[in-house]
Formats: structure tokens, sequence, C-alpha cells
């Protein structure tokens, strides 16, 4: 299993079994899965090797398996052993980050849609305000 961000490798481990998340919930990976695809929410991946789980934050990304290959990319990734930290202090950071976003990526939209109503408005003359002829 490999977990890539745009700047470094985070993970590259050998795996018996793998858990994340995606919009429809929680999902295990296991050795021989089908060819997989799919959008990671803000999530905490686990995985195990013999007997030892480990952990890593996610904040967001995709997550593929061909072959016996799990691949993650995502925007940024904080691996560790200690799951209450991972938990309370980065996936809380994440989901703050990511909700932030959400907002901003709104206030974008609203601001592209009234500059879009002032242009149809003054190539309308400005008359029948709104209204396409």
């Amino acid at each position: 299993m490999r977990i890539v961000t745009p700047l470094s490798i985070v993970v590259d481990a050998q795996i018996d079994a793998l858990r994340a998340e995606d919009a429809s919930g929680s999902f295990g990976i296991l050795s021989g899965h089908a060819p997989f695809l799919t959008a990671l929410t803000v999530c905490i991946v686990s995985w195990k090797t013999d007997a030892t789980e480990r952990f890593c934050a996610v904040r967001s990304g995709m997550l593929s398996v061909i072959g016996d290959t799990v691949s993650i990319a995502t925007r940024e990734a904080v691996a560790g052993d200690d799951l209450a930290t991972l938990d309370t202090e980065v996936l809380q950071r994440f989901q703050t980050d990511a909700d932030a976003e959400k907002v901003d990526r709104n206030e974008t939209v609203q601001l592209q849609l009234n500059a879009i109503r002032q242009m149809v408005t003054r190539l309308h003359g400005g008359a029948d305000r709104g209204a396409f002829r």
C-alpha cells in the first residue's frame, strides 16, 4: 500500500488488510480484492501487517486497488500510531479545512452568478431586468 500527497510518500508498506471510508461508509480491502476505485472522505485509514495495526489520517483523496496494489492519493496525510490523537486533532483539522473550502467555493459561485446577472442585465439595456428576450 502506498499513501502519497503532492509533496511526499507518507506510507509505503506491505499490508494484509485495510479499512477506509468513502461517501457510502466504511469498507475493507483484503488481499485478492477485485479492482476498485473510490473517492475517500476525510477519514482515518487503518491497515494491518501481521498483528500490527497502523493508522493514517487523510484529507479526502482517491483509493485504487489494482492487483495486489492499494494506492491512495490525497492532498494531505498524517501517519501515526496513536489513533486518539489522529482522530481528535488531525481529523478535526482536516474536516474544518474541508468545511471552510466548501464555504469559499459557495461564495465564489455566488459572486460569479451575480456578475453574470449584471452582464445579462446590461446586455439587454437594463430594460426588463433579469428577463431574457
